[in-house]
Order: structure tokens, then C-alpha cells, then sequence
């Protein structure tokens, strides 16, 4: 008499039923873990931007603009920072910054797809060591809302850091 090998229903339902709870338990996390990275994803993207264009000011000795921009050619004072930006060597000065024959693009970063970004100024401009830069601050959020929202605050000299409060030690507060 040969002996079959094989599962019965009760052990493959046991089986599915572990799957099920294991599976309930692991997507939230994953979730979260997908969502982290995306947000620090983007606020790096930001931040190398903050630093490339201090940097270029400082060894060109020229102004910088950092503005809003969808398409990455030009700026657009009226839209919002998710949909984009771009860094640029702002060589006439103009204000607002706008891209004028001759003047280099830096960067230019895509919409951030996953969340807003809002910030207290339309545009941030890098500027030589003896000047002082724009200041202000950015909040990145998601669809977590204002508890897992970060910030980037610029400082008068350029620097930036991260924060998960405001310059002021508020809580940060992300749109509805």
C-alpha cells in the first residue's frame, strides 16, 4: 500500500488563516516604510538642492534662485512647491527670479507625487558670504497628516536643517 504526502483541508486552512494574520499585521509597517522613504527621499532632494546652490553662490560669487517650478525651465511664482523646482544662477538679479537667456540651470526636481510642500516664501535666493540669503521654512507632508510631517528651515546664512517642529518650536501643520 503506497502512502500519499500532501496537506489536509483543516492544515491548509490553519495555513491560509497564518498567511491572513501575518499579512494583516505586516502591510500597515510596510506602508509606513514606503511613506518614510518617499518623505526623506524628497526633503534630501531638497536639502542637496539648498546646498549645491549656497555652494555656487559662494564659488561664483553670483546670486542663486531656488524657486517653484512644474516644468523645470522656468519659475512660477503662482504655483505651489510639490509640483517642482529648480536652481538656477540668477545673473541679472531679477526679483522674482525668472530664467533669462544665458543663465545656467543647476537642478530641476519633479513634482513630489506622494505629498505637499508648502513654505512661508515664494522663492529662496543663495547669495556670497558677505550677504545675507533668504530664510524661511518648508513643511513636507503626507497623507499621514501634521504627526509625521517634516520641515527644512533655512537659515539667513543659507544653512539648512531638519526639523519635525517649526523655527518657533510650534507643531508643524500639514493642508487637509
Amino acid at each position: 500500500m503506497t502512502q500519499q504526502t500532501g496537506l489536509t483541508l483543516i492544515e491548509l486552512l490553519f495555513a491560509m488563516a497564518i498567511l491572513a494574520i501575518l499579512t494583516t499585521i505586516s502591510v500597515p509597517g510596510f506602508t509606513n516604510l514606503v511613506l518614510n522613504t518617499r518623505m526623506t527621499a524628497q526633503v534630501n532632494r531638497f536639502v542637496h538642492d539648498i546646498h549645491l546652490a549656497k555652494q555656487t553662490a559662494h564659488r561664483r560669487m553670483q546670486q542663486v534662485a531656488l524657486c517653484k517650478s512644474p516644468d523645470g525651465r522656468q519659475c512660477a511664482p503662482n504655483r505651489e512647491w510639490h509640483e517642482g523646482w529648480l536652481v538656477f544662477v540668477n545673473l541679472d538679479r531679477d526679483r522674482p527670479p525668472h530664467v533669462d537667456p544665458g543663465e545656467s540651470i543647476l537642478a530641476a526636481n519633479p513634482a513630489f507625487e506622494s505629498g505637499t510642500i508648502s513654505a512661508n516664501r515664494p522663492d529662496f535666493v543663495f547669495r556670497a558670504f558677505e550677504i545675507r540669503s533668504t530664510n524661511g521654512t518648508l513643511t513636507f507632508c503626507d497623507r499621514r497628516g501634521s504627526d509625521a510631517a517634516r520641515a527644512v528651515i533655512v537659515s539667513y546664512t543659507g544653512r539648512p536643517r531638519m526639523a519635525a517642529v517649526t523655527a518657533r518650536k510650534k507643531p508643524l501643520r500639514c493642508p487637509v
